[in-house]
């Protein structure tokens, strides 16, 4: 069974930043090794909606070189739903042009965030445990 594993501060920082983009998406990439999380990368939402995302293709681009030339894996992307659902959308999937990493989802359900990992392919996606390591 595959896993996502990090510790808390990654999930903190995520929040805080899905936080800061309020009422947008905020949405970023993860870089990092045998899908455990080494780094986040946060990117701004070009399209700055509160339903919709697309990655600043400059800063993006930095991001990718930055994680090859650091010998990190883009293990996967993350984007918020400030009032969605916590399983990625149509959109999403359709969108979804990062194969064999993963699409995390940041959504906040009752009183809190929440963060999801899943596996895009052919339009469908799969949950992915997330493993909480310190």
């Amino acid at each position: 069974m595959k896993f996502l594993n990090g510790n808390q501060e990654y999930f903190d920082q995520m929040v805080k930043h899905a936080m800061n983009c309020l009422p947008e998406e905020a949405c970023g990439l993860i870089f990092g090794r045998n899908n455990t999380i080494s780094r986040i990368v946060f990117v701004e939402n070009e399209l700055h909606s509160p339903m919709h995302f697309r990655m600043d293709p400059q800063q993006q681009f930095d991001a990718l070189v930055w994680g090859e030339e650091n010998e990190m894996q883009l293990i996967g992307i993350f984007h918020s739903h400030p009032e969605g659902p916590s399983h990625p959308s149509i959109t999403d999937m359709i969108q979804f042009f990062y194969p064999g990493s993963l699409m995390v989802i940041l959504s906040f359900i009752g009183n809190e965030w929440q963060w999801k990992a899943f596996e895009i392919e052919d339009e469908k996606y799969k949950e992915i445990l997330i493993q909480i390591c310190d």
